[in-house]
């Protein structure tokens, strides 16, 4: 394992480096949203946007695990997963759309929080495995 993911103080900086890749998986997530509704119906967009998530996700998780890597797999599929509901409801849901109909949607919202975590979980997983796997064999 890691050795930054046993050190039980996160640093400031680790704090931001974090924040950052939930921050940009969201907005990228978010972009996928905004264009569909450009060029699609809602229904296609939603669709997309599923599709889109986990492929966004397993770019930033491996950025993130390969560079970083200073929480478990476990903690950063739910710091992100809880960072994009949060943005979700206090940006999307509260400021943007001023309703929280999108909760209510399956494919919509709780989906795609399923494979945002399930996909960062699984990358967390097997990077951290492949580095520890690394440390033995050296």
């Amino acid at each position: 394992m890691d050795n930054r993911q046993t050190n039980s103080h996160i640093t400031p900086t680790a704090i931001v480096i974090i924040a950052a890749h939930a921050l940009v998986a969201w907005v990228l997530c978010g972009a996928i949203v905004i264009v569909g509704r450009q060029i699609w119906t809602m229904e296609t967009t939603l669709i997309v946007h599923a599709l889109g998530v986990p492929v966004i996700f397993l770019f930033v998780s491996l950025i993130y695990f390969t560079y970083f890597s200073y929480t478990t797999p476990l903690q950063t599929a739910t710091i992100f997963t809880l960072s994009a509901i949060m943005l979700d409801l206090t940006v999307v849901a509260t400021i943007i759309e001023r309703s929280y109909a999108m909760f209510g949607s399956l494919n919509g919202t709780w989906i795609p929080f399923g494979l945002m975590f399930l996909t960062t979980y699984l990358i967390g997983s097997l990077i951290t495995k492949r580095k520890a796997s690394q440390v033995v064999t050296s």
